[in-house]
């Protein structure tokens, strides 16, 4: 198993997601909206809103996973924040970085991931809106724009906007 790197601005990312005033937070209508019709348009098991703190991810909303947070280190999510778009792992038990990811070995059996990283007007990312499946799987160029829309709902929400702000 590979951990995510650290971000070089991890710091400047945290303290914008405390600024948030949303961590351990109990659940909200708004997001888990966002969850639950990701995971039924996407059929997939699994889709969260995660919010990456410094040694965990937790999950503002979840459809699918009882958990409510896990490690930063064996978190997919943890690599997904450092991409600029979607980080999609089609199978994780034959990827490098994951095969042996307590998370693809054990429950709940991750084979497919897709991250897509929730940014705000300033530019943290704080986590992402994910789906995960115990197949493996890809998502087409229409699946990916959806979620892309999605993501931009969920990070409007974060900010506390009442919508997306346009290329993001």
């Amino acid at each position: 198993m590979l951990p995510a790197p650290i971000p070089a601005d991890d710091e400047e990312r945290l303290r914008a997601l405390r600024e948030l005033l949303i961590l351990d937070t109990p659940p909200e209508e708004r997001f888990d909206r966002i969850v639950a019709f990701a995971a039924s348009e996407f059929d997939v098991p699994i889709a969260l809103i995660t919010l990456v703190d410094r040694d965990r991810q937790w999950f503002k909303a979840r459809v699918g996973l009882d958990a409510c947070e896990t490690s930063r280190e064996i978190s997919f999510c943890g690599h997904a924040i450092l991409q600029p778009g979607l980080f999609e792992v089609v199978d994780a038990a034959r990827d490098p970085r994951f095969v042996d990811n307590p998370l693809v070995v054990g429950a709940p059996f991750i084979r497919f991931y897709i991250g897509a990283p929730l940014r705000l007007p300033g530019g943290a990312v704080l986590g992402t809106l994910c789906l995960i499946d115990t197949r493996p799987r890809e998502l087409d160029a229409m699946d990916r724009a959806i979620l892309g829309t999605l993501r931009d709902m969920a990070a409007a929400e974060l900010a506390g906007q009442t919508e997306p702000e346009a290329g993001g």
